[in-house]
């Protein structure tokens, strides 16, 4: 306790003062000026990206990550984070990896600009095996009514953008553990794709791209009529989930140029290109559709709040095919 509550502290927001040690948080909806708010759940783990980070001894960023997964998921529906929980379970309380963990976390919500109001540290000796912690976040949001994002407002000829990634994120991990064990590496060697770490390790344990303050900035503009957070399920699952009926994201692939480390797992685990876009990011974090005629503004703005960002596609009618078409695929990934 007396190792984290400084890390809560540097969250405080309007409404909140992160105070641990209570049964529970209150928060003051007023105070973070909200007049006629909804309030939007989200929580999710880090998922087997874990096991590298405990494989390699480093913790801080899938504390970011799980952060991420949570906030990312309620950007999307124009909410403003306010409060975030954390759940750490372990055999036994290691409490310098606990601390690196909660540090991460309090990294996050400070990018989002959340409150880490509390959460829950459980030992359980003979559930988990000596070393081995797992991870859950809980995250809250509001957004007033008249602002909610829901994906009626998109049509057709609407200009898909997508939102530059920092890696895989937290998605598709079970496959890169798997191609990395075939090839026989170590996570301390090189890394065998262009990037600015030493390690394959720090390489794959980049944390997730927070998108909260760009895309609040963006809906607020009033240019955007849905966001698509790509998580497990790449493209194919996560953009239908937006789209009205009878709509489908037509997407230029060969305008995705593949970052290295997506071409690597490609190259190197014999990926076919299909299955890159249904299990990983590809680059592209988040997808946006927005007003045609508002397009290149939005993307100068994105830009602006430091996330690359390009034209990748539009929305068309579907005319019963596919929700997702992927034009290109194959001469993306040649």
């Amino acid at each position: 306790m007396r190792a984290i509550a400084p890390l809560a502290r540097s969250t405080t927001r309007p409404g909140a003062d992160a105070a641990l040690g209570g049964f529970g948080a209150v928060f003051d909806l007023a105070r973070a000026g909200f007049r006629d708010p909804l309030l939007i759940a989200a929580t999710d783990g880090v998922g087997t990206k874990l096991r590298l980070a405990i494989e390699t001894g480093r913790h801080q960023g899938v504390g970011v990550d799980l952060v991420a997964m949570c906030v990312n998921d309620l950007v999307v529906q124009g909410a403003e984070p306010l409060v975030f929980l954390d759940y750490y379970a372990t055999a036994r309380l290691d409490v310098e990896t606990a601390t690196a963990v909660v540090a991460g976390i309090a990294e996050g919500c400070r990018q989002a600009g959340c409150a880490l109001v509390g959460g829950e540290t459980a030992e359980m000796p003979g559930m988990y095996q000596a070393g081995d912690y797992d991870l859950a976040g809980f995250a809250l949001g509001a957004v007033e009514r008249d602002a909610l994002l829901t994906g009626a407002r998109v049509t057709e000829g609407d200009v898909l953008l997508g939102l530059a990634s920092s890696g895989p994120h937290a998605n598709g991990f079970s496959l890169v553990r798997r191609v990395v064990a075939d090839l026989g590496l170590s996570w301390e060697a090189p890394a065998p794709f262009e990037t600015d770490a030493a390690t394959l390790g720090e390489a794959l344990l980049a944390p997730t791209r927070i998108y909260v303050r760009p895309c609040l900035a963006a809906v607020r503009g009033g240019a955007v009529h849905a966001l698509a957070h790509i998580t497990g399920g790449g493209f194919v699952e996560n953009i239908p989930r937006v789209l009205p009926d009878g709509l489908a994201a037509r997407l230029d692939m060969t305008a995705l140029p593949p970052p290295p480390v997506f071409r690597w797992l490609h190259q190197a685990g014999g990926i076919a290109p299909a299955e890159m876009a249904r299990t990983f990011n590809c680059g592209v974090g988040m997808v946006a559709a927005v007003d045609p005629d508002r397009a290149d503004e939005t993307v100068a703005l994105l830009i602006q709040h430091g996330v690359e960002t390009r034209p990748i596609g539009r929305v068309t009618a579907r005319d019963g095919g596919p929700a997702v078409i992927l034009d290109g695929l194959d001469e993306a990934w040649a």
